[in-house]
């Protein structure tokens, strides 16, 4: 989906594409025979939360989830060059051991930024990329990456490209969101602590966590999440992280304003 064809243009070198705008169980969920898990509606098929960044010196991928490799294959990706993480949460990182082809096309380990608590998930997880056998082993046996620790108190380069973590929380998690110049990614968010305002201001693109139209304790229900987007005002915005509460062509159309439903394969240049 392009907006206009000047910001087709503007935004020809970078590129943000939804690879996943489901929540963790995806839609359809298993053993569900709801409308939604039974629609033949594309758009309504979300796999698991990423997003893949694309940018004049490469591709940035926010997650690695479970679906990962169908993600990539669906959308004629080949590779990325660097990984960030939101978080430690399964649908957020099992399908990291998909990445283990890119550093044969890179030419060499993948740079993943993100705190410290996510390095140790991914070790504990992935202990086979870890030992040293694994540095004998030729690329493309097994997950090579090399850490680099951010955090929420300072920005960081990555291709080239200034990346601002935003603190959020999850319920009683800890997790970031990033900018990149004037678009901000954050998904599973019950509350952005006043500290993370600042850093949400003069957005032309937001990308926000609503789990449902109902409460939930770690994820913004849609009334929280368009209050989140009255208060930052960005240009645009688009929700993700999407329950089969939402029949997305009917719930677009309710929506206000700027406001639109994410959907996997969904292209947005910025």
């Amino acid at each position: 989906m392009e907006d206009s064809e000047s910001q087709e243009a503007a935004g020809a070198s970078r590129r943000l594409i939804v690879l996943g705008s489901g929540t963790s169980t995806g839609v359809p969920v298993l053993g569900c025979d709801c409308p939604v898990c039974r629609s033949d509606d594309p758009r309504n098929a979300r796999t698991r939360p990423s997003v893949l960044v694309r940018l004049p010196a490469g591709d940035l991928l926010i997650d690695t989830p479970p679906e990962l490799r169908l993600q990539l294959l669906r959308e004629g990706i080949h590779r990325a060059h660097a990984i960030l993480y939101t978080h430690a949460h399964a649908d957020h990182l099992f399908g990291l051991d998909d990445a283990r082809l890119f550093p044969k096309m890179i030419g060499g380990p993948v740079p993943i930024y993100c705190e410290q608590e996510v390095e140790e998930a991914i070790r504990r997880a992935f202990p086979y990329a870890f030992d040293e056998r694994a540095m004998r082993i030729p690329r493309g046996g097994v997950p090579q990456v090399e850490f680099s620790r951010i955090g929420p108190d300072e920005s960081f380069w990555a291709l080239g490209e200034q990346i601002t973590p935003i603190r959020l929380h999850h319920g009683r998690f800890r997790v970031l969101g990033f900018r990149i110049g004037g678009l901000a990614y954050c998904t599973d968010v019950s509350e952005i602590p006043e500290e993370s305002f600042a850093k949400l201001e003069g957005l032309d693109t937001l990308i926000l966590d609503a789990l449902r139209p109902e409460p939930h304790p770690t994820h913004f229900s849609l009334d929280e999440a368009l209050s989140a987007i009255e208060r930052f005002r960005p240009r645009r915005a688009f929700l993700t992280h999407l329950s089969h509460s939402y029949d997305h062509g009917p719930a677009e159309e309710r929506l206000p304003p700027g406001v639109r439903l994410a959907y996997d394969g969904l292209a947005i240049p910025f």
